[in-house]
């Protein structure tokens, strides 16, 4: 029933294929689809490519998935709408490409940093820990967070990309996402994240606020990776995906 896709965007390969075989009636609605690592294995690719793909199809409609019990096709009535392009970067893609890019944002703006740059920081993470019970504004100050650190270096090209490359958060596939992840113990965590990265930007340690950026975005990758209750997750995944999701997603 299902084949191994060949390398273009993996995740958008392996939701075709399932939608096809949704709508040819080769998986009935109220069938219970194979468990994430199953899937992974039958279509050649990696579980976070998996999951991107799952997450397509429940905002269009074709499944549903149901925390702790699995994922199931429904009986879809009407289109989706709202989808990200064919060319939308799913999470994984686009925390790979802050990893790139904000580690070394990081690194330079522990050289950079004056007084009055710590000073906002810690105006942010002080706002930061009042809202961890609201998601969308602990989403926005997460994003100044990182649009911050940017600052520091003063280049608006920079400011520009991390902005941007946050603002891809505000759709209906990351909202679905970010539904089943995302809650204020993770928040929290998120937030001493960043002071880890603050308090390396500080001391003026360019290595260490590098190392602090990678291992917020390593713990984010992480948590997304989360197995959709189904099974434990994979605490290995963070190397996995530097080794592996590199060249197949």
């Amino acid at each position: 029933m299902f084949s191994a896709v060949e390398s273009r965007r993996l995740y958008r390969q392996v939701a075709d294929q399932m939608r096809g075989l949704i709508e040819r009636g080769e998986l009935a609605p109220g069938s219970r689809l194979p468990a994430e690592r199953e899937l992974a294995q039958k279509l050649g690719v990696s579980r976070p490519t998996v999951r991107e793909a799952l997450i397509v199809l429940e905002v269009e409609g074709f499944i549903d998935i149901r925390m702790g019990s699995g994922i199931y096709v429904t009986a879809r009535h009407a289109p989706a709408a709202d989808m990200p392009p064919e060319d939308f970067e799913g999470p994984f893609e686009l925390l790979r490409a802050r990893a790139v890019v904000e580690c070394a944002i990081a690194e330079e703006a522990a050289r950079l940093a004056r007084p009055e740059h710590i000073e906002i920081l810690d105006d942010n993470l002080a706002r930061m820990a009042a809202a961890l019970e609201d998601r969308r504004q602990a989403l926005a100050i997460d994003r100044e967070f990182h649009v911050i650190v940017s600052s520091i270096i003063a280049n608006q090209t920079l400011n520009r990309f991390v902005g941007s490359i946050h603002d891809m958060r505000m759709t209906p596939y990351f909202e679905k996402l970010a539904s089943y992840f995302e809650n204020t113990d993770t928040w929290r965590a998120a937030m001493e994240e960043h002071r880890a990265i603050r308090d390396a930007i500080a001391a003026g340690d360019p290595a260490a606020a590098r190392a602090a950026m990678r291992a917020h975005l390593d713990q984010s990758q992480l948590r997304l990776s989360a197995s959709f209750g189904e099974e434990p997750s994979d605490s290995t995944i963070p190397a996995a995906w530097r080794r592996a999701e590199n060249s197949s997603s």
